[in-house]
């Protein structure tokens, strides 16, 4: 496993990390993205579809748990588990075949489901670099942690730090 930390003073810096995944990004891909609410999450992944040329609302699955996006060669489905309350629920969504197939699966909250999701390729942890979210002293700056879990996600995390 590897694992690199990208400071990001800006949203458009973390916006950008989006976009430089997308870049490198092929399928089929699983890449998770963990951290408190507000920390930059769905910008990051609305940027990197806007780069895989998604254009039009991209709206956040939250109360949907997946919105998918259909492109020429493959797929990209955006997961939020942030609303399930027991991990069963992945089991019982019937979303365990999304990740079988030739598809980008971009899962937010991946905790919610921890022990039935399939390994992630990469996963991606966004926090606050400055400030405290609970006393709304927060700056656009975060810190994201990624890692690697195989050998395509330590290929894109070698090319995120370049």
């Amino acid at each position: 496993m590897k694992t690199i930390s990208i400071q990001c003073p800006s949203e458009a810096a973390t916006r950008s990390v989006g976009e430089k995944l997308a870049r490198q990004a092929c399928a089929p891909l699983r890449v998770y993205f963990s951290g408190p609410l507000g920390a930059g999450k769905s910008s990051l992944i609305r940027a990197f579809l806007r780069v895989l040329g998604v254009q039009g609302p991209v709206k956040s699955p939250s109360y949907a748990l997946v919105e998918p996006y259909v492109l020429s060669n493959f797929s990209v489905y955006h997961f939020d588990f942030y609303r399930f309350f027991d991990q069963n629920e992945w089991v019982d969504s019937g979303f365990r075949d999304y990740f079988e197939e030739n598809a980008i699966c971009l899962v937010e909250w991946p905790e919610k489901a921890a022990d039935f999701l399939p390994q992630a390729d990469l996963f991606f942890t966004l926090g606050y670099a400055n400030g405290d979210a609970q006393n709304n002293e927060v700056s656009e700056a975060r810190t994201i942690h990624v890692e690697a879990f195989s050998g395509l996600g330590e290929t894109i995390l070698k090319q995120l730090t370049e």
